[in-house]
This record gives C-alpha cells, structure tokens and sequence, in this order.
C-alpha cells in the first residue's frame, strides 16, 4: 500500500509541474505576442506623423490587455479556477468605469478628436466662449493659446459643444 501512496505522490507531483511549466510557457508566450504588437504599433506610429498619441495609447492598451488575457490563460492552464478571478476583473473594470468616468470621457473624447482631427494645431477655435489657437491635443485636455495665456479645454467639451473653426491660412 505505501508503494502505490508514494507512486500516486511521484504522478501527482509530475503532472504539477507539466502544468506549471505549461502555465509559464504560455505566459510568456503572450507576453512575447504582446511586445511584437507593441512593436508593429509603434512602426505603424513611425509612418503616421499627426496621430502620435493615438497610436501611443492603441499599443499600450493592446500590450496590457494581451498580457491580461495571458496571465488568466496560464492560471487556468496551471488548475487554478479563474472564473472567480474573471468575474472580480469585470467587475473591477465596471467600479472603476464609474468611478473615473468623466478622466474616461475625456479620454475617449481625446482619441476620438485625434482620429477625427475636426482641427489640428495651429488652427483658431472658439468653444464655449473660449478662443485660441490650438498648441496642443493631448488624450485629456486640448491647450488653447490666446493673448499669451494658455486655456486647457477638456476633451469632451470640445467633443459635446459646438466648435468653431477658424483655419489658417496655409
């Protein structure tokens, strides 16, 4: 009987580390995918001069949520239950959401003005009563100069009020 105790002990130990090493291949693996996609973004970047910022944050978000996605694979793979672990990122994702929604609409205003471009810097615009020509689009705020002053406008303004435009003259 001892015999098969310990037989069933050397098994159970052999799977575990098949798993584990399984678990870690696979990790890294997804981190490799992850870094390549981070890469053929910032290449993609390279060529694409105006949507610097854009391009900056598709290939962070891509990397991390590849990395994300590995992670919960390996875990899986290695016998752990994850679908408690998914189940707390989702709701994680949907407390933060609410939380910072208005640093999220900003943001998602701001890619969206970038991918959009209804102006671009050094263009003049008035929104809300403010006027300035525009010196910078970031992810959060767009900066207005006017009179020496700078005017940080949040994103969404710009995207939920009516703009107008005053381009230059080229």
């Amino acid at each position: 009987m001892e015999s098969l105790l310990t037989w069933w002990n050397v098994t159970e130990l052999r799977a575990f580390v098949n798993r584990t090493g399984t678990a870690f291949l696979i990790f890294v693996a997804f981190w490799a995918a992850a870094s390549i996609l981070q890469a053929v973004v910032r290449r993609v970047n390279s060529h694409v001069v105006e949507t610097n910022d854009l391009f900056d944050l598709l290939g962070r978000v891509a990397k991390l949520a590849l990395i994300v996605f590995g992670l919960v694979t390996a875990l899986g793979t290695a016998g752990l239950n994850v679908s408690a672990l998914v189940a707390g990122l989702g709701l994680t994702g949907f407390a933060l959401g609410f939380a910072f929604r208005d640093v999220l609409s900003n943001l998602l205003a701001g890619v969206l003005i970038l991918l959009y471009r209804p102006f671009v810097r050094g263009d003049r615009i008035s929104v809300t009563g403010l006027e300035g020509t525009v010196t910078h689009i970031d992810l959060r705020y767009t900066n207005l100069e006017n009179d020496g002053n700078l005017m940080l406008i949040p994103n969404a303004n710009l995207f939920t009020n009516p703009i107008t435009v005053f381009r230059r003259a080229s």
